[in-house]
């Protein structure tokens, strides 16, 4: 039985937390393992707690950009104390959405390449946000040696993912999939070894998901679509998914 990897999920969030009993026993059925990523010092706390629940949850700590104002030095002792212990760093990243001064786009870009270099440190891979700051990121990436980038539910120009994929980058889909025209012609033209699929509950998602909050198990819809796109059957694209994913988190 193959596995399928939900590359970036907020299953900290406390959205999730009446659920988790259900959700954890879900993946264990559907052979399903999660990315469990962090936004401050409370999702990594939680983060952590749940990946001593079940070894399908893959624990990620890092500072949002989002929560790059506050005091980071509680995270980056949690990474550095459990290290040996977590999958990865993330997320992280850069948004001029939760700025409203340079001075704060400089602490972000500073807490954005303070994560990296634990990331180089410890050889953890890491998952990147960069809603239309990609530019920016492909100018600080390259001065860390980074086990392998994720750039989480890439929304970039065709432009930007061609170096994305020239810088070896591995770039993720989620359910807007079934139905953003946009996503698919991305997918389209992603290199089939860099791409993962993702569900970044607890988005909620509209169209055929009716609003509701993200869940684990929307991934195998994702998947089909992603088949159907690649001219793949859907265990061939199962197989993919799963070689990359295990070479992403190595």
């Amino acid at each position: 039985m193959n596995w399928l990897f939900d590359a970036h999920i907020h299953l900290s969030d406390p959205e999730y937390e009446s659920d988790l009993p259900l959700i954890i026993e879900s993946m264990n059925k559907q052979n399903i393992k999660a990315c469990c990523v962090s936004m401050d010092v409370d999702t990594c706390q939680n983060t952590m707690k749940l990946s001593e629940q079940s070894e399908n949850i893959l624990p990620f700590l890092g500072i949002h950009p989002e929560k790059a104002q506050d005091d980071p030095t509680s995270v980056y002792d949690m990474i550095k104390e459990n290290q040996t212990k977590i999958t990865g760093i993330g997320e992280i990243g850069l948004d001029r959405t939760y700025i409203s001064s340079e001075h704060e786009w400089e602490v972000q870009k500073e807490v954005f390449s303070n994560q990296l270099s634990l990331a180089e440190k410890f050889q953890k891979p890491v998952s990147i946000h960069s809603r239309k700051t990609l530019d920016d990121i492909f100018d600080i990436l390259p001065s860390f040696k980074i086990q392998n980038v994720l750039l989480h539910w890439f929304d970039g120009s065709k432009k930007q993912l061609k170096k994305a994929m020239d810088f070896g980058f591995y770039v993720s889909y989620g359910p807007l999939l079934l139905y953003a025209n946009d996503k698919q012609t991305l997918l389209a033209n992603t290199e089939q070894d860099k791409i993962l699929v993702e569900t970044d509950g607890p988005v909620r998602f509209s169209r055929c998901f009716g609003h509701k909050t993200a869940q684990i198990l929307f991934l195998p819809s994702v998947v089909f679509c992603a088949s159907r796109i690649l001219n793949r059957s859907y265990d061939e694209t199962v197989i993919i998914l799963e070689q990359n994913s295990q070479k992403y988190i190595n």
